[in-house]
């Protein structure tokens, strides 16, 4: 599969963006450009958010907008699988688990998670007045990557289901490492303007990676392994508690 059908297959399933049916390729390698869709939806919420600046909406009902939009780009699939995990982990019995996630019912745990990250990215993005256009795009960016780790690093729990064929894509932790230089890159691009701006391109750097590594980690240790949910759980988790770590700059 070629890089460009690979990443059209990749920004079809990931994303409600349309594209031509003719222009999409094979699913199943989605998951190798997962972080580079991430940088996409980052960048086309940056673009969105100047443009709410240039008619000079506020910046908690700009920064409102864009989380709604972040939800609608991606037709809800990770806050969806974020609400499902939550479910499961609410269950006492880890036997149970599994299936009140695969439950489309959602519960009360699941919605107090949903209410609980839309609140923290809309009062974290308030809080961000500088680099809100590549922050946007580190943050989407840093979230797939920790979706490549929990494939990569992580059993998937279950013989079937929409995540299972991540495994085949992602192999290895070493399948993650050029998704990890260009974050990494980026991250350094306040620094290298502006000397000032060190204390940013370390949060990005360091916090972006530990978070994404910390993340999936922590749902093995309660889950033992990973599903289709608990990818998007870790996307989501990560991208909140990288905009509230991304406060102290």
């Amino acid at each position: 599969m070629g890089m460009l059908s690979g990443l059209m297959a990749a920004i079809v399933f990931y994303t409600c963006l349309p594209l031509p049916s003719t222009w999409v390729g094979d699913f199943r390698s989605v998951a190798r450009f997962a972080p580079a869709v991430g940088l996409l939806i980052g960048g086309l919420l940056g673009l969105t958010d100047w443009g709410l600046q240039a008619i000079h909406m506020p910046v908690l009902t700009r920064s409102v907008v864009i989380v709604i939009a972040w939800v609608g780009i991606t037709g809800g699939l990770h806050l969806d699988g974020a609400m499902d995990a939550a479910d499961g982990l609410a269950v006492t019995d880890p036997k149970r688990r599994l299936e009140v996630m695969s439950d489309s019912a959602t519960g009360a745990f699941g919605a107090m998670v949903a209410i609980a990250l839309l609140l923290l990215k809309a009062s974290a993005l308030t809080d961000l007045h500088t680099w809100r256009w590549l922050t946007l795009m580190l943050v989407a960016g840093w979230g797939r990557w920790g979706q490549q780790v929990a494939i990569a690093r992580y059993p998937y729990l279950k013989p079937t289901g929409k995540g299972a064929f991540h495994k085949a894509a992602i192999r290895s932790f070493k399948d993650t490492l050029p998704s990890l230089g260009i974050l990494l890159g980026l991250s350094a691009i306040p620094v290298l303007i502006n000397p000032s701006h060190t204390r940013l391109s370390l949060l990005l750097m360091l916090g972006g990676g530990a978070i994404a590594l910390l993340i999936p980690a922590w749902f093995h240790r309660k889950l033992g392994g990973h599903t289709g949910d608990t990818y998007g759980a870790v996307v989501e988790w990560t991208e909140a508690l990288l905009l509230v770590v991304l406060t102290l700059a």
